[in-house]
């Protein structure tokens, strides 16, 4: 159903590269880009992406009380190294990686703006 979640960011030439590193890892890459504006990532064009944006409205970027963007991989151990790729990159650890009560695992972190996001998977 989610077709892409847009964060906003103050430094866009920080943040890009933030993703760059981190979507890279998930095997994506960037798919769209308004130069200085916008940029979109994705594994796949086709399926669901994370985005980085100014506000349009031109008022600074800050950080929503109770928004996070789930990020699913296929493995824990892929969570495992995402989490650990994040805090590598300069986000902050907002909940190790682990078992969230049953099928269910995940990692939180911030990224260097302060978003929340997590990787997750639903072992079986």
């Amino acid at each position: 159903m989610i077709g892409y979640v847009t964060l906003g960011t103050n430094d866009m030439e920080r943040a890009a590269g933030f993703y760059d590193a981190l979507v890279g890892a998930m095997g994506g890459k960037r798919f769209m880009e308004h130069e200085g504006v916008f940029v979109a990532w994705a594994v796949d064009p086709a399926k669901p992406g994370v985005a980085l944006t100014k506000p349009f409205d031109g008022n600074a970027a800050t950080v929503g009380n109770g928004v996070m963007v789930a990020l699913m991989v296929e493995s824990t151990e892929q969570v495992d190294t995402l989490h650990k790729k994040a805090l590598e990159l300069g986000g902050t650890d907002e909940g190790a990686p682990g078992p969230r009560g049953e099928g269910f695992y995940a990692g939180y972190f911030r990224d260097p703006d302060g978003n929340k996001l997590n990787f997750f998977c639903s072992p079986s």
